[in-house]
């Protein structure tokens, strides 16, 4: 391809876009990998789904009324980092490390609680973890190998956008602001275009009209 082939296709207003878009996911997905190789686990971001770890009394874990608590609240984002199962430091709230660990019971669902102790069981570590609103202890030990890691840093708010893509009536809506991005990025352009284009061309023609009657 020459350069003035690229300098053609650089003034074409739907080149610029698509080149727009096309950074745009790659800038994303680069983010998304790139911080799964610096925090070293699969997840390195996930958004609190549930109110197992609000210690706040008399009001909503929705995370909209405390943002600031020392605690996780539904909507929280919380950012992940793969460590050793050794460095997980266990001790009852609000000491110990909150972690991130698969649940085989509930679906290989991701939990996440503080742990609170552990012990080996023959070459593996197992941990005792426990949401820090519930009551009791979880009942089962969660082997080393299900921990995905520790929470490191809680971003309020930000997760109810994933919790809300999450829904079906989200994605509807998604997908209509995504048609509209395309209507005014695309189809009114064009409009545009051809009405400027007539724009041009009336006056043109008047002025022939208004010639051949002098004549």
């Amino acid at each position: 391809m020459t350069i003035s082939t690229l300098k053609q296709l650089w003034k074409n207003e739907y080149f610029k876009s698509a080149l727009m878009i096309i950074l745009i996911v790659v800038v994303v997905f680069g983010f998304w990998y790139g911080s799964q190789l610096a925090l070293n686990t699969q997840y390195p971001a996930l958004a609190v789904a549930s109110g197992s770890m609000c210690t706040v009394e008399g009001m909503k874990c929705d995370g909209w009324s405390h943002p600031f608590s020392t605690t996780l609240h539904v909507g929280d984002l919380i950012v992940v980092q793969g460590v050793k199962p050794e460095e997980i430091k266990t001790a009852p709230n609000p000491d110990g490390d909150i972690i991130v660990f698969r649940r085989p019971q509930a679906g290989n669902a991701l939990i996440v609680h503080r742990a609170i102790a552990k012990q080996m069981v023959g070459d593996k570590i197992f941990f005792t973890t426990k949401g820090d609103a519930n009551s009791v202890p979880d009942p089962a030990l969660v082997p080393e190998d299900y921990v995905i890691g520790r929470v490191v840093l809680r971003i309020p708010w930000v997760g109810h956008i994933a919790l809300f893509m999450h829904d079906s009536s989200g994605i509807f809506i998604i997908i209509f602001l995504i048609i509209i991005l395309l209507i005014v990025e695309f189809v009114i352009p064009v409009f545009r275009g051809k009405e400027a284009k007539a724009q041009q061309k009336e006056p043109i023609e008047k002025t022939d009209e208004t010639l051949r009657f002098y004549y």
